[in-house]
């Protein structure tokens, strides 16, 4: 069995790290886009706008509604119609092509923003009212403000939801498989259909992704063991 694991062909090892290391750029990408949108999303919520209040609402209860499989299904096969028809519409006429690579990095982005969104948002809402008086009543500039007060205070509440999100993540990256991206559930079915040792190599790909998720808590920690020093202990 092991001998199925060399690094080189025969063996599938080479190309389950492979996949793995796919996984890992686009979980790592769909995350940062997460957390830009996320941040915009509760911005857009705490803004007071009525308009981008109900913007951000509609943005965070559709996404949140519409499986993450359909919603790459959706892009995969519709996002090139779609951006085909924009340039048309800006005079810029030309044949489109959406990769499945891009299509999950942007569908697991937008639905990782809608979470984020609310993650950030509750964190916001959870920072005592005086510490942002205070700080007015320093002069503190908005842009001051975010990273002397918000930020600070906002991660060490933050951070469990930020985690939790990451892990789900990782494991909503199995999902674009469905288009044929070499990530490692892929890679682990055609080693499995190609050998017909289906249970050793699904159990192979778990513990890889037992393997990351074990290594993404250890970060996580430490992490939060670093945002929250000078923080009594609960």
């Amino acid at each position: 069995m092991l001998d199925l694991l060399q690094l080189t062909p025969p063996g599938w090892g080479g190309a389950l790290l492979r996949g793995a290391l796919l996984t890992l750029q686009i979980a790592l990408l769909s995350y940062a886009i997460g957390l830009a949108l996320g941040l915009l999303g509760a911005a857009a919520k705490l803004s007071g706008s009525p308009v981008l209040a109900g913007a951000g609402e509609v943005y965070t209860t559709l996404v949140r509604a519409v499986p993450e499989l359909l919603l790459i299904i959706l892009l995969f096969y519709g996002g090139s119609t779609m951006l085909e028809m924009a340039l048309i519409a800006l005079g810029f006429p030309g044949a489109v092509q959406v990769s499945g690579f891009a299509a999950a990095i942007a569908v697991l982005g937008v639905v990782q923003g809608a979470y984020q969104t609310e993650v950030i948002r509750g964190a916001i809402e959870a920072i005592p009212v005086g510490q942002i008086e205070a700080a007015r009543a320093f002069g503190m500039s908005p842009s001051l403000r975010l990273r002397r007060i918000v930020i600070p205070a906002l991660l060490p509440i933050a951070l469990p939801g930020f985690a939790n999100l990451w892990l789900i993540l990782l494991k909503d990256t199995a999902l674009i498989s469905i288009v044929g991206i070499s990530e490692l559930l892929y890679v682990g079915k055609q080693a499995a259909g190609a050998t017909r040792h289906y249970f050793f190599f699904y159990c192979v790909v778990g513990a890889i992704y037992l393997a990351m998720t074990l290594v993404s808590n250890g970060a996580f920690r430490l992490i939060e063991r670093r945002v929250r020093r000078g923080i009594p202990a609960a």
